[in-house]
């Protein structure tokens, strides 16, 4: 991989200069100096300019990346007005402000200026584009995000990406035996998600199946390999291979997505166990939500805006958390009833504007190019435009329970489960059949009981 280093001189009377760290996602890393003014900088408006200039990026795509301030706590994509280095200087209030970090951890952080996908470009207008350095900068930052897990997909769909990816970087000419080298010369982890790769289990586990485990994923590549490389002659060409990446990539709904940190409440299992929550990521695009298991790397709840309400809040007394609530429509024992699911992040504020401005964006695509936006995400659509806050004008679509690792398993989730009757929002709790005290013969059934102050009780 080819590493490009952009030198950018802002000529001022105070020669004062401050070293930031600037990646281009994966595939290109630059150092970039800003000379430290009184006004501040440059503005991310005018690097972008010097950063498409320097790479060659062409007018038509120049909206498909954006500048972004990232670092292992925290990402913020950043606005045209924006000025790189006074955010910096602002980090650690930042990460105040929207994290859980300790001091330790924030005063130890340093955040990173990135030139990666916007998070506003819509997948349609990513399908018409032909420049091969453009593709191959979008390549690199999926490419890299399905490594490290950040989006989950299912066996067919890694192996599939893991061979055009042993294609895009070797070529498609490589014999069983050249794969195969090539494969153990860079790791399984350069091209497969890298808890795929490394296996999960005990150590005992690890030393009797790591070997044939390893051995039968090389030979799925190696198959999947095969079906793309062609005879001589008749190659694919670079750019057919990179659409085809970034076309499988399109199949996961959550890519693209921006994300952010947060925390869930786990099913109780038992009377006497303790509450205790779980990591999440929430992934937020042009097409909705998903909230992806961290340690597992599975999606748990995935919504388009047509299928949910939402809202956050802020803490009312010391100690408690902020929350992004997400209503969906589930059923409880054969009863329709409205699903809430309890978020708890620093980032709350953030994701819930964020989720009203890609709702406002699709509104207003939808009064003119509508269904250029996305051709598969229009078919989920409903008419009358409910993508609205508070829209009520009928029943959402229902949650289905699946296998896959890219499909809601809303029955693992601690939801509030409640009806609202058009008078009054009633909560519902199920009966035990069982406690210490009584024992019941009759099977569980769930009641109507009112939530006389707030959904956040009980």
């Amino acid at each position: 991989m080819t590493a490009v280093f952009l030198l950018i001189h802002q000529m001022v009377t105070r020669r004062e200069e401050v070293l930031l760290p600037l990646q281009l996602s994966p595939v290109v890393r630059l150092s970039l100096y800003i000379n430290n003014v009184t006004h501040g900088g440059v503005s991310v408006q005018e690097l972008g300019r010097s950063v498409r200039e320097a790479l060659h990026i062409p007018e038509t795509a120049q909206d498909a990346f954006a500048l972004w301030l990232s670092s292992p706590l925290l990402e913020l994509q950043l606005k045209a007005r924006h000025q790189p280095y006074k955010l910096c200087r602002q980090w650690q209030d930042l990460l105040y402000r929207f994290t859980e970090a300790s001091e330790e951890d924030i005063s130890q952080d340093e955040p990173c200026l990135q030139y990666r996908r916007n998070v506003y470009y819509p997948k349609s207008k990513e399908l018409q584009i032909e420049d091969e350095g453009v593709l191959r900068l979008l390549y690199e930052e999926a490419r890299g995000n399905i490594l490290m897990g950040r989006y989950p997909c299912d066996p067919e769909h890694w192996t599939t990406l893991g061979a055009l990816s042993l294609a895009i970087d070797e070529g498609t000419g490589l014999d069983g035996q050249q794969i195969t080298t090539t494969i153990r010369g860079k790791k399984l982890s350069s091209f497969l998600p890298v808890h795929v790769a490394m296996g999960s289990g005990g150590l005992l586990s690890t030393l009797r199946g790591k070997s044939s485990r390893q051995t039968g994923l090389e030979q799925n590549l190696l198959e999947e390999y095969r079906k793309i490389s062609s005879p001589a002659g008749n190659s694919p060409e670079p750019t057919q291979l990179l659409h085809q990446y970034l076309n499988t990539c399109h199949n996961l709904p959550y890519y693209g997505c921006a994300f952010f940190g947060g925390e869930i409440d786990k099913p109780v299992q038992g009377i006497l166990q303790r509450a205790k929550r779980k990591a999440v990521n929430v992934g937020i695009c042009l097409e909705g939500v998903y909230v992806m298991d961290v340690k597992e790397k599975h999606v748990l709840l995935g919504l388009h805006f047509n299928e949910l309400s939402w809202d956050h809040s802020y803490p009312e007394e010391q100690g408690d958390s902020h929350i992004l609530w997400l209503e969906f429509d589930g059923e409880e024992d054969g009863t329709p009833v409205n699903k809430l699911l309890k978020i708890y992040s620093k980032q709350a504020e953030l994701m819930s504007g964020f989720i009203e401005f890609c709702v406002e964006l699709r509104s207003a695509s939808e009064g003119g190019a509508a269904a250029e936006m996305d051709g598969e995400v229009g078919a989920h659509q409903q008419p009358g435009g409910q993508d609205g806050k508070n829209g009520r004008g009928g029943r959402r679509g229902m949650l289905r329970r699946q296998s896959s690792v890219v499909c809601s398993r809303v029955h693992s989730l601690n939801t509030i489960s409640y009806v609202d009757n058009g008078k009054e929002i009633k909560r519902l709790k199920p009966k035990r059949a069982a406690s210490f005290f009584t024992r019941q013969v009759s099977a569980a059934t769930y009641s109507a009981v009112q939530v006389t102050e707030s959904l956040e009780q009980g």
